[in-house]
Parts: C-alpha cells; structure tokens; sequence
C-alpha cells in the first residue's frame, strides 16, 4: 500500500504552523521554571509540536492510499451433478481432484461448482450426482454472478449436454472461455418412454375433459404395447399403439371425467416393452383440479330482444359461468334453483307492466349483485329507488339517442382506452331522456355522447362499495353494437370485453373469512417445503395475532400428520417438511371468539424426475458452447494434456489497484499522538510542581 500526502493550501503553509507553534511554546516556557534548562526545552518541544500538529490539520491535507492487490487467475470447475450425468461423472471426479491441486500448485485459484446453487464452493470429492433436473444455463450464470469483476479465465463444464430446466446454455454469452468436457452416451437407447402429458389444469365436475400423451421410440420397431389412463390406480381407458418406425412419435388422446371434486390424481403409463433400455420413463403422473365451482348466472328479462341473444353469447364464451335465462312476458316464474345466483342482470325490469318486481326484492334482501340494462319499457322511477346508483329524472318516458364515449379516469379494470375509442363509431343506444346523477362511490365507465357533443351524462356505471355491487346501463341496442363492431373489424372483442369485464368485477365471490390457512403455492416439488401462510381477523376484518392453530396434514392414502403451532405478528407462517409425492389434504382449526373456525384446501407435490425422460448426451451443444466462449471441447482422455497447456500458457495476474482520499484529519492514530504528546508535557509539568 502507498500513501501520499496532498495539500489543499500552498505546501509552505507549513512555515507558517512551525512558527505558531514555536511562538506559543516561547511565550509559555520563556519565564525562569522551577525545574531545569533540559526539561524546560522538552517540554517546549512537546507544546511546540503539539501546536504546530493542530495548526497543520487545519490547513485540511488530503492523504491518496493507493492500494494494490494480486488477483490470481482463476479456474471454475463447473460439474453438471445430475443423476444422467452420475454413472460418467464419478470415474472423473478423481482426475478433476488431481487436476485441482496441480493447477493450484501452479499458482491458480480453483473452484468448483455445481448444479445446486445455494451450495457453497464445494471440493471434487465431495459431489454428489443426485438432481433430477439441468439447469446449465443457471449454473453458468451463477458462476458469472460469483465471479463477477474477477480474474476468471477458464470455465471446464463437465455434462453430458442434456438441458432439461431452463434455455440452453448454447444462446447466453459468458465473459469467460466454456471449455465442456464431455461425457455421456450420444448413441439413442433402444427405449420408449412418455415426452409428455398435456392437459388442463382445471376442469368442472362430470365435465370431459382431454388428456393427451406424447410418445416416443427409438430402435423398437415392430413391437407394440398398451397406453393406459389411470385415476387414482383405477384404469379409465387405454390404447393400443404399434412401434411401425425405428424414430417413433405418436400423440395418444384420451377424454377424461370425474364425478369428484378436488385435485385429482392422473397417471398415464406405458407397458413394458421387451428391449427397452430402462422402463423408468414408462409412466407420468399429472393431477388436474375438479371443481363445482361455476358462478351461476341470471338473466332476467321482460321480453324477448336481440340484445338476449348478444349477452348470452358474451357469457357462454367462459366456460366459468353456468347462465339460466328467463323471460317474464313468456313465464313469470324463475328457473328452479340449488343454489343461489352470483349475478343477476336485469334486462328492462323493472318494468311499467310491473312483470319481476317480487323477484328483484329477494335478489336486493340477499344482496345478489345486479346488472340493471334500462330499455323503452324500463320503469324507470322504480329503477332509481332499487338500484341507488344512478338516478335519472326522465321527462315524459321521452328517449335519446346517444354514442358512448369511455371514461379514461376509471381505473378499477384495465381498460385498453385506444381501443374503446372504436364505441364512438358505434350505432346509438336508446336511453331515457333527463338528468342524470350519480350517488358517492358510483364510478362512470362510459359518458353518454349526443351526436358529436361530449356530455357527462353517465351511460354505463359501476358501484363495489356497497353490500351490493351493481352496475347500470342506461340503454338497449347492444346488438347493434355487437354487429357494427364486426362489420368494421371482422371481430367482437372490443364490446364483448367491456362488457365481460363488468360481469366478471361484479360476479366474483368475496372472501369474508376470519380465519384462513393456505399454502404459499399449490404445486410443489418433492423436497420443498410447504408454507402455510394463516391470516386471523376480527369482527371489524382487523388482524388479530397470539391464537393456536391446530393442523392436520391426509395424503392420498388417507394417513394424517397432525402440527400445532401459535400464530404470531412476527411469524404469520408455518412450514411442513418432509412429504412425498402425491395430493394432499389439510384442515386447520382455531378457536375464536365466536366458537371453532375452520379453513380447508389442498396441494400437489410432484416428483420433477426429469432426467428419465432423456439419457442421450448432446455433445452437439456443448460443442457449440465452447466454440462461441473461445473455448475447447474436450473428452475424457484429453483431460490431462489440457491441464497441462493451461499450466504452460498460464494467464498472468491481474494487479488490481484501489485509491482512497480522505482527510488526514481523520487518521486515528494522529489523535493518539495529540493526546500522548498533551499528556505527557501535562504530566511532567504536574510532577515538577507547575500549573
């Protein structure tokens, strides 16, 4: 390190602090002392030094520490631990062991690294080939996070190429030369194995559903075998499929129901072939989640109308609502119902033949949330005293006909505003002619446009804040809408997902619990822990902490782990370890004030064995990854001959140098000689009998 001393103020400045601190040192000891001559000038000196010292650090001199460092080049061995790399890998981890401590020798740093990336730099000997995932791509980049800003010249990639997690390493770029070492086996195995299982995640209650498997083989042809479908071990459907190529791939469909709710258990599985390689990737398992959960919808009108037809198709297009349509002029009874609705729309009712009116009073005692679309037979007084939202004062039952216009300050959905720029060009709604005014809390989606005037009449309106949500539009003619719309684009989606987005912010279903337990995510991976996040609330929906949970965890074989645990401001989670793969049950339970509650739900955790599913190395890629890094692509045997041209064509080290400036003011060890030189002339002074 060297330090250098750097004056803010003309260097003889420093005459200047001698001659001050010599002048205050004479005026002080220059009368005769009770002690002698010899004393008299150290202590002078002490004063004199002392001074000058403090006057100096007034003058604020700058002290430059440049310090210089050796960073040593650096050799990275990048060792892809997986389980398909496992019966190749560990014959080399002794010459990688070997190679590390020659290359240290020869004055490199080595490391290495592996495919788990919370691991600490590890040694060879101690690597174990057990993931059942590849992920190259991130562990080359966990490397340049590592090593970032540092002398790293060589990285030797030890894998046999196959990338299962990720995107291939092959289209990174990495500031450090990829020698692969390659190892593994590029000659296909005779096998046939599943490349994959498609299907939906969700599906409803006794609804079929698809379930599609890809196959592939190589080398078996003329062999034949069994694709099977499995519900929870039960066999549903299979298929015979006969192996007519040496390259085989064949998509295997199959249609799937249950008539059970909840996350269900799925295996496809192949049957054994004779030849095969390994029957490890015969079978996958897939779990899809069977709900009964459809919001149930009504459609309420006074007679028969296009704009039926219209928002009928806008609602049947999601395949999350189950709609029932009545029409009071035709039958004044309401379609029989288990369950209530989640939305009601209300199409010119109330109306002035008073048809419905018993019917809307229900849906407002049980607070169902209400879509009121007014027409030419709406009553629209009565409208004004059920909805609350949007009052209109009508002149005479007289009608306007007005253009929408949207309203860019409404934020509650995501609207696309250049889009809906497309309603101005739209035909016009019918709509009662009056005043308009909204109540607090009602938000206008869409302002009312008579011609080309823009007016701040509200058309369209939603009000969530209430007990009730309700929306009011206050015309009819969205088939027209819907039709123009089409003959300008060749589309219905701008109309269509105005309205579905209404629908939908006025359809879903609130959770009011006071008590919730839910796991973090609802698919995991085996090893990974489950996170119970719990949430407790009182009656005024205020989080309350310090009550006990209890919580019993049932696999699908119907065995019950029971944990209790205190849930805490600090700690609002729980965490479960050690479950296997397969779909899983929990009940949580904790005494409140108002007696047990409970919250219920389930999870899946999967078996991410994805290294069965291709054991054919890719030398191919790594290859191509080297030749892009400007490294070299190696095998086994050429191992030790690299090491050696590394050892010969070492890099040089890389002299890193750091600067500091700071204030010489600040440098400790100067106040411990102020106070050493201080103390000592006080000391002697008091010893020799001075003041």
């Amino acid at each position: 390190m060297r330090s250098e001393l750097i004056f803010q103020t003309p260097y003889w400045f420093i005459i200047f602090c001698l001659l001050a601190g010599a002048l205050y040192a004479y005026l002080l000891y220059q009368p005769q002392p009770s002690w002698g001559k010899r004393l008299n000038y150290l202590l002078a000196f002490f004063r004199s030094l002392s001074v000058a010292l403090i006057c100096f650090l007034l003058l604020s001199p700058l002290v430059r520490k440049t310090e210089t460092s050796v960073d040593k080049a650096k050799i990275v061995f990048a060792i892809d631990n997986s389980e398909s790399v496992k019966p190749y890998g560990e014959t080399l981890l002794s010459q990688i062991t070997a190679a590390t401590k020659d290359l240290e020798e020869s004055g490199f740093e080595v490391s290495v690294q592996t495919l788990d990336k919370t691991a600490k730099s590890a040694s060879a000997d101690s690597v174990r080939f057990n993931q059942n995932k590849t992920d190259l791509s991130g562990m080359l980049q966990n490397v340049k996070s590592n090593f970032e800003g540092r002398n790293l010249t060589d990285v030797v990639l030890l894998s046999d190429g196959i990338v299962n997690q990720g995107i291939s390493p092959a289209y990174n770029r990495f500031p450090f030369k990829i020698n692969a070492l390659a190892v593994g086996d590029t000659v296909p195995d005779l096998d046939i194995r599943i490349k994959d299982v498609i299907s939906n995640r969700i599906a409803y209650l006794e609804n079929e559903f698809p379930v599609r498997a890809e196959i592939v083989a190589n080398g078996l042809a003329g062999k034949s075998t069994t694709v099977t479908l499995k519900q929870n071990g039960r066999v549903i459907a299979s298929q015979n499929i006969v192996i007519d190529r040496p390259e085989f791939y064949k998509a295997v469909d199959f249609k799937a129901s249950s008539s059970q709710k909840g996350v269900q258990h799925y295996t496809v599985e192949l049957g054994a072939v004779s030849g095969e390689t390994s029957a490890k990737n015969n079978k996958k398992d897939i779990y899809i989640d069977i709900i009964d959960g459809r919001q149930r919808i009504l459609l309420l009108a006074l007679a028969p109308h296009p704009d039926i037809k219209s928002i009928r198709s806008m609602i049947e297009a999601n395949d999350n609502y189950e709609l029932d349509i009545s029409i009071l002029s035709i039958s004044n009874n309401l379609p029989p119902s288990a369950k209530p609705y989640d939305l009601v729309i209300l199409h010119q009712v109330p109306n002035v033949l008073g048809l419905g009116n018993a019917q809307i009073r229900k849906f407002m005692e049980a607070k169902t949330p209400v879509f009121y679309i007014l027409g030419n037979q709406s009553a629209v007084p009565l409208a004004n005293t059920m909805n609350r939202s949007l009052i209109i004062n009508a002149s005479n039952n007289q009608i306007d006909k007005v253009t929408a216009r949207f309203n860019p300050s409404f934020q509650q959905m995501n609207f696309d505003a250049e889009s809906l720029k497309l309603l101005e060009r739209l035909p016009p709604l019918s709509v009662p002619f009056g005043e308009y005014n909204i109540s607090s809390g009602t938000e206008t989606i869409l302002f009312q446009k008579v011609g080309t005037l823009n007016t701040s009449k509200p058309l369209l309106v939603l009000n969530t804040n209430g007990e009730q949500k309700i929306a009011v539009l206050a015309g009819e003619g969205i088939w027209q809408w819907r039709q123009e719309e089409f003959a300008q684009t060749s589309k219905q989606e701008v109309v269509d997902n105005l309205f579905q987005k209404v629908i939908q912010v006025l359809s879903v279903r609130e959770d009011k619990r006071k008590f919730r337990v839910y796991p973090l995510s609802n698919e995991l991976e085996a090893g990974e822990q489950v996170v119970f996040q719990t949430e407790i609330y009182n009656d005024i929906y205020e989080p309350v902490f310090g009550q006990e949970v209890s919580l019993n965890v049932t696999d699908e074989k119907g065995a019950t782990k029971q944990f209790t645990y205190t849930h805490t401001k600090e700690n609002p989670s729980f965490n479960v370890t050690g479950l296997s793969e397969g779909v899983y049950r929990y009940v949580a339970s904790a005494s409140m004030r108002n007696g047990q509650e409970k919250a219920s739900g389930q999870f899946v955790i999967r078996n991410a064995d994805l290294e069965a599913n291709n054991t054919t190395a890719d030398f191919g890629m790594l290859r191509e990854l080297a030749n892009r890094s400007g490294g070299t692509f190696l095998t086994a045997s050429a191992l030790p001959d690299f090491i050696r041209q590394i050892k010969e064509n070492r890099p040089s080290d890389r002299l890193d140098s750091s600067e500091e400036m700071v204030e010489l003011i600040y440098l400790k060890w100067l106040f411990f000689l102020l106070v050493v030189l201080l103390g000592v002339e006080w000391g002697l002074r008091k010893y020799h009998g001075g003041y």
